[in-house]
């Protein structure tokens, strides 16, 4: 564990959302972690001890789905936050977990400070708000998935979603690596659905894959396969 006093204040949903006068507070109370691809960051069930945000790289934010599966809620990429979960209520543990998908870098303020900024900082505490309001509304959307789509429509979402988040890269790439077992986590499906699922797509022509890359080529026809449910 490093301490920096360096911010990225353009990028950072802590950093970008205070006032530029609390900005070296940040910077005297932060650490930056160095993480290892796979690197665990805390798990389901840990005390919780304070608030992350991404500086480099992509975490994974999982939950405990049965006896040994798991499902994922989110992925956080540059500038975002994740461990907030705990805000509200006396959350004493962690309700989910964080895995690191590459080598990167990541922000840690501890509860206390965190605290601190939210009382100090109105516009970072709206900004939460409406964070946390279209998060509510992701996991109502998840839910209701999870219920009444095909597996075959999740995963088509799921790629939608990713391709969203991460755009795409100079080859048309998806930016973002996914193991199967990632995306079925993501999808809320097995694995061995998801590989038949995505030879299916490819057969079809709606995508095109080489190892973890996937490349959306029909964008349109992969969003009707999310329209049908059983509502």
């Amino acid at each position: 564990m490093k301490k920096t006093t360096q911010c990225d204040v353009n990028t950072c949903f802590l950093c970008k959302n205070c006032i530029k006068e609390w900005l070296p507070a940040i910077s005297a109370n932060k650490k930056n972690i160095n993480v290892k691809k796979g690197q665990v960051i805390f798990s389901e069930g840990d005390p919780v001890t304070g608030i992350y945000f991404v500086y480099e790289g992509n975490v994974k934010v999982h939950k405990k789905w049965g006896a040994d599966k798991e499902l994922i809620i989110r992925f956080a990429n540059k500038g975002a936050i994740f461990g907030h979960r705990v805000l509200g209520g006396q959350a004493s543990h962690y309700p989910i977990s964080a895995t690191a998908l590459e080598a990167g870098v990541v922000c840690y303020v501890d509860m206390e400070f965190f605290e601190s900024t939210l009382k100090v900082n109105s516009q970072f505490m709206y900004q939460l708000m409406l964070f946390f309001a279209d998060e509510l509304q992701e996991a109502e959307r998840k839910m209701r998935n999870l219920a009444h789509m095909s597996v075959k429509g999740r995963v088509a979402q799921a790629l939608i979603s990713l391709k969203k988040q991460y755009g795409v890269n100079q080859e048309g790439h998806v930016d973002i690596e996914l193991t199967r077992q990632d995306l079925a986590s993501y999808a809320g499906a097995t694995y061995e659905t998801v590989f038949r699922v995505v030879n299916e797509l490819t057969q079809e022509k709606l995508i095109t894959t080489n190892g973890k890359k996937i490349n959306i080529t029909n964008e349109g026809k992969l969003f009707l396969l999310t329209q049908d449910t059983d509502l």
